[in-house]
């Protein structure tokens, strides 16, 4: 098995370090520590911390399991539940101390590190229209009023669960996202 190369420590890392940590609370030298590698070695595979930031969000929303969404041997609202039941486990599992890192990075870096925004951006776009396409199917499957904007209720959705992940940091446990659950699958997605 090859060994691990410095730039795939240094993006391993710096996943690491900047989702515990933050990206204000993280310095180069905290993520080349982390990786076991000469800082000097860090410029050698980005220029900035934002760089590697972009990189480490990319990775963030590969492991988000936006796949369960597309497990057409479910029915639609049970792929969408799916999704965000991965979600709350993923947060439980940190002991709710670490929130999302699109929310995480949104509040941080959004203002002043415009290359960050749009991928930001990107990011919800994509996860909100592959949520909108399962509300879709939940509609054409007679699962909720097909009289309902898909679009519109899908970045309603979103906007909950972030809203709800911020809330949990604060209280640290999962009453957000329980309410979370109740008010979108209980009342909502009828």
């Amino acid at each position: 098995m090859p060994r691990p190369s410095v730039r795939g420590k240094l993006v391993d890392a710096g996943y690491e370090t900047l989702f515990s940590q933050g990206f204000q609370g993280s310095s180069i030298q905290d993520i080349t520590e982390a990786a076991g590698v000469p800082k000097g070695s860090f410029f050698n595979h980005f220029k900035t911390k934002e760089a590697l930031a972009l990189e480490v969000l990319a990775r963030y929303e590969e492991v988000g399991r936006g796949d369960l969404l597309f497990d057409e041997t479910k029915p639609p609202l049970q792929r969408l539940r799916q999704h965000f039941e991965f979600l709350a486990d993923r947060l439980e599992g940190w002991d709710f101390n670490r929130g999302c890192m699109i929310g995480n990075f949104a509040t941080e870096m959004a203002d002043t590190y415009p290359a960050i925004r749009e991928a930001l951006f990107d990011a919800l776009t994509r996860w909100t229209d592959a949520i909108a396409s399962v509300l879709r199917s939940a509609q054409a499957a007679g699962e909720i009023d097909p009289r309902q904007d898909a679009d519109l209720l899908a970045r309603f959705l979103v906007n909950s669960w972030e809203g709800a992940v911020i809330r949990l940091r604060v209280v640290r446990n999962r009453q957000p996202l329980d309410e979370f659950f109740t008010i979108c699958f209980g009342a909502l997605l009828k």
